[in-house]
């Protein structure tokens, strides 16, 4: 165990990518370091556990990436799924410094991977971690414990005592007993209030009992409300969040990134009274797929369903649940609880409207609807071939956007807008800054990444100065 009683120079609180990579960059500073984590150290890792990749700039192929990502198309990319609701100057930051961190990354254990079948649209835009999210983090924690960073797990904080702005010291329960941890600087990367159904609903209502939440169980925004009632600058509404639609068999929590579907683009969803309410091919999926948890959020009930046929089957990364399967429409729709002949006359009419064109699930193809209300607008085919199969949707909440505000720095920002002297952000806690609303794949590690080495390095400059 840790020597709780020691004044450290940097106190980070959580563990996952963000946290980790602050660590990491405050020791290589020379400050010594304490990496709080609430979670056993089994389920270390936060919602980094199940990521896959992140976004990053690149002006030629570079190893794993394909042709380039220029800095204006990843910009216009982020203010398309943001509608401009980001601060410009954090977001290029994050942005270029993208280009960069996958040296830092490898040079501390990472290890990526070309794209796989069922990701290609992202290999020019992603680089993938070889092992997941899951060997990310272990190699940080390797790298870290290596480096001489002290963690301590089973350990949460249960209060901040900050002063004017300035962080004195935190109480935590570690194991059961409660300590006192002082430090001359605290890097927050706690992750969101995901996790924390009670505060959930005070934005969405009783409809957040519906929502299934894919990372951990530990994020339950307990440093984000100590920031919050200490003075720090919110950014960010309560109910803006990365809600992706999941399968509904998924367990309450922690179901990870497995549990996601991809099918979406190529079939047609519906809700519980079999009617469809928005376009399933606008985009390439990398690009919509974190709009679905919140349309599927304002259906009746919260559920949804796809419904695709044996053309479509293989198109797609397989979810973790097998699909209900039956050779009609009628069959599907009894298997999924859903009212047989509404069913078959949704799909009919889809049917009727989808005009001919050449399928091409890696290009925006001319495969449309027209006179449909909602229209297809990309990946339309008749379902017609059986067997036909089914997904149930929910919405899966992977982080909130509530968070605090910060400078360049990683500095949190005080309600006048003056920066803290020694209290930093990084990760989840602050990626509504950048995040307003919308998704882009990756884009959360890459927020993560670039933050939690900018607040490692600024927070062992203040230990030290």
């Amino acid at each position: 165990m840790a020597d709780l009683s020691k004044h450290w120079d940097v106190l980070v609180v959580g563990g996952g990518n963000a946290a980790l990579c602050a660590a990491i960059s405050a020791r290589e500073q020379g400050a010594s370091v304490l990496v709080i984590e609430h979670a056993p150290k089994v389920f270390r890792g936060g919602n980094s556990r199940h990521t896959r990749n992140l976004r990053c700039m690149h002006s030629e192929p570079q190893d794993v990436l394909s042709e380039s990502y220029s800095e204006d198309e990843y910009w216009e990319d982020l203010m398309r799924v943001t509608g401009g609701n980001t601060d410009e100057k954090l977001a290029r930051m994050a942005i270029r410094e993208s280009e960069s961190v996958r040296e830092w990354m490898k040079s501390h254990g990472v290890r990526f991977q070309p794209s796989l079948s069922g990701t290609l649209s992202l290999s020019r835009t992603n680089a993938f971690f070889l092992g997941g999210g899951k060997a990310l983090v272990n190699a940080y924690y390797l790298s870290a414990e290596k480096m001489g960073v002290e963690i301590e797990y089973d350990t949460e904080v249960e209060e901040l005592v900050i002063e004017d702005g300035v962080f004195k010291k935190a109480v935590v329960n570690a194991k059961g007993f409660p300590y006192e941890i002082r430090a001359n600087s605290l890097v927050v990367a706690a992750g969101g209030f995901q996790a924390n159904i009670d505060w959930l609903k005070e934005a969405w209502g009783p409809a957040a009992e519906n929502f299934i939440i894919r990372g951990t169980p530990y994020n339950k925004g307990r440093l984000l409300k100590e920031l919050i009632n200490n003075g720090f600058q919110p950014v960010g509404e309560p109910d803006q969040c990365h809600a992706v639609a999941i399968d509904a068999r998924s367990p309450k929590f922690d179901g990870g990134i497995v549990t996601r579907l991809d099918c979406v683009s190529f079939g047609i969803v519906v809700n519980n009274q079999c009617e469809r309410f928005y376009d399933e091919g606008e985009d390439f999926w990398p690009k919509r797929y974190a709009i679905w948890g919140r349309l599927v959020a304002a259906q009746p009930d919260q559920i949804g369903y796809v419904i695709i046929d044996s053309q479509s089957i293989n198109n797609f990364m397989p979810s973790v649940f097998p699909p209900v399967k039956a050779n009609s429409i009628e069959e599907l729709a009894a298997k999924l609880k859903l009212d047989p002949a509404k069913l078959q006359q949704t799909v009919d009419e889809f049917n009727a409207h989808v005009t001919p064109g050449t399928f091409d699930n890696t290009v925006l193809d001319d495969c449309c609807t027209e006179g449909l209300t909602p229209p297809k607008t990309h990946w339309a085919r008749k379902i017609v071939e059986p067997p036909f199969y089914g997904y149930p949707l929910r919405p899966g909440i992977t982080f909130t956007y509530l968070g605090v505000k910060v400078d360049e720095n990683a500095r949190a920002l005080m309600a006048d807008g003056q920066p803290s002297k020694n209290v930093f952000a990084a990760g989840e806690v602050m990626a509504g800054n950048v995040l307003g609303k919308g998704y882009l794949a990756g884009l959360g590690m890459t927020i993560g990444t670039v933050f939690g080495r900018i607040a490692g390095k600024e927070a062992s400059h203040g230990a030290n100065s």
